[in-house]
């Protein structure tokens, strides 16, 4: 089918389904504004709700494949990216990182990830990932990372990761 078509019938089948207010659930919500981000792989939408007069923002991005999480147990789960941004979060607490940075992180992982060619996608990927990009953005966010997910036990598990850390600078 050709992409044209095909764009065609994706914009059919969504035109009449319509953005809900997140504080009400109100089904006719209004885009205020609109705009890509900086680094150009989202729009960023902000919009209102005239039955209880909020506003809230929604993002639009760009997703090349669905993705499936292998776990350690062999379990299979669809990739979550707000559950990714929230890992990353509790990382990133009380450190010098913006929400945009935060974004920014998220989106390159998650680019990274759907840029393999691969469907499904071990944890032990992810968090790899994860952390070779923590690493370039906070030390401290890093080792925080590190602590779970290589299920850090004693202190001498921390001193080998900021020794790990002090090599390569």
């Amino acid at each position: 089918m050709d992409t044209a078509l095909r764009r065609y019938d994706i914009i059919k089948k969504y035109r009449d389904k319509k953005m809900k207010c997140p504080f009400c659930g109100h089904l006719d919500t209004q885009v205020k504004d609109s705009r890509p981000s900086d680094d150009g792989l989202t729009i960023r939408r902000r919009r209102f709700c005239p039955e209880c007069n909020s506003r809230f923002t929604t993002f639009e991005r760009v997703q090349l494949r669905e993705l499936t999480v292998v776990k350690k147990n062999g379990e299979r789960r669809m990739f979550d990216r707000d559950k990714l941004a929230h890992s990353i979060g509790i990382a990133i607490r009380k450190r010098p990182v913006s929400a945009e940075q935060l974004e920014q992180l998220v989106t390159r992982i998650t680019q990274k990830l759907e840029s393999l060619g691969e469907n499904e996608i071990p944890t032990s990927l992810i968090g790899k990932t994860v952390m070779d990009e923590l690493k370039k953005v906070d030390s401290v966010a890093y080792i925080r990372f590190a602590s779970v997910y290589r299920d850090f036990r004693e202190a001498n598990d921390f001193e080998d990761i900021v020794g790990e850390l002090d090599s390569k600078t």
